[in-house]
């Protein structure tokens, strides 16, 4: 028995739309745990699936190929992140100094805002020392839930990898059964373009944190700004994040110059970024990056922040790329075109309708 379609008011859409999205985000907020590593482990997976590809080639079994390529990643992650806990350690050994140097110039700030706005200095300690004892309380419980979550992340993450890489082949099939046969043409493109979208950006993306640790390290040390290697690879590492992260990472060098050098220094420390910045959005970006992920800066910095309200850092770094991915599939649906229009920062060729005057 055939039942007679309902054509459903916009307003009902929109609603149905809306509560929708909510119980999805809701969904990636609290399942979060289980999320991140998963989502990191078949990108990661689908970075490395050439070098398995590879290796089984060359007459290695499936298993070992797959082992060696995750033991190459962890080696070298291993490698750059025991290089910047020894430089970590050593800059531990002059927080002393900085606590002096603050110290001095927390009392210059709080005499020139209890001057220049006519406010108590007692009131703005008790702020301040209320403020602290907040952060330090929250402070304690972020960093015992974070190494927990840590160590189990660093576990479970090559077991994911491992698997994922191992099931391929299934998961790959299993996406295909769910189509229609006269659909796995359209299917078959967004897996391929998808697969080729993350390969390109995300070894562009560690071409340009390269790029833009050595430019870092370089700029700092011909300023004299101590720990200028360290300084230079975490700006590298932050300048991952789009849009925002080059903010935050110009931060750390100049209050490690405002407490180690002079007024001067942190004054260059900041043109030398601006002028990296600047090397890095006009020329980099566009050529290693921004060619992989066609978005344009307002979808970008949108999800970007929504990343971080949802999962935080690792939101941040995972939004891009899966925005991207839903591109993919946006512009291969007739239906869901618009929405990988407005994704996009392609020129559009159409002359926008004309806004009626009221």
């Amino acid at each position: 028995m055939d039942f007679p379609q309902v054509k459903l008011p916009t307003y009902l859409k929109l609603a149905q739309i809306i509560v929708g999205l909510i119980g999805f985000f809701y969904i990636l907020y609290i399942g979060q745990d289980i999320f991140i590593p998963l989502t990191f482990a078949v990108i990661i997976g689908i970075l490395l699936n050439p070098i398995v590809n590879f290796l089984v080639r060359k007459g290695l079994n499936r298993v070992l190929a797959i082992s060696m390529a995750i033991l190459g990643v962890s080696v070298v992650a291993v490698g750059i992140g025991l290089f910047i806990g020894s430089q970590l350690a050593h800059f531990s050994d002059t927080f002393p100094q900085f606590k002096e140097k603050f110290g001095i110039l927390q009392k210059d700030a709080i005499d020139w805002t209890a001057q220049t706005f006519n406010i108590s200095k007692v009131r703005i300690n008790a702020w301040i020392a209320e403020t602290k004892g907040g952060l330090v309380n929250s402070s304690v419980i972020k960093k015992t839930l974070g190494a927990l979550t840590s160590l189990l992340v660093l576990v479970i993450l090559p077991v994911y990898i491992f698997l994922v890489l191992y099931y391929k082949n299934r998961l790959l099939e299993f996406i295909e059964r769910l189509f229609e046969k006269n659909e796995h043409n359209v299917v078959a493109e967004v897996l391929t373009e998808t697969k080729a979208l993350i390969q390109g950006y995300l070894v562009g993306l560690s071409l340009e944190a390269v790029v833009v640790a050595v430019l870092n390290s370089v700029a700092l040390l011909i300023i004299g700004v101590e720990y200028a290697v360290l300084l230079g690879i975490i700006g590298a590492l932050l300048n991952l994040i789009p849009y925002l992260g080059g903010l935050i990472a110009i931060a750390l060098p100049m209050l490690v110059a405002m407490a180690t050098g002079s007024p001067l220094d942190v004054l260059w420390v900041v043109i030398a970024y601006v002028v990296v910045q600047f090397l890095d959005n006009n020329f980099l970006v566009p050529r290693i990056v921004a060619s992989k992920v066609r978005l344009n800066a307002l979808i970008s910095i949108i999800i970007v922040l929504i990343g971080n309200a949802l999962w935080g850092i690792s939101g941040m770094f995972l939004s891009i790329p899966l925005t991207a991915i839903l591109k993919v599939i946006f512009d291969r649906i007739d239906s869901l075109k618009p929405f990988g229009f407005l994704l996009g920062d392609e020129e559009s060729k159409k002359r926008p309708f004309a806004i009626r005057k009221t």
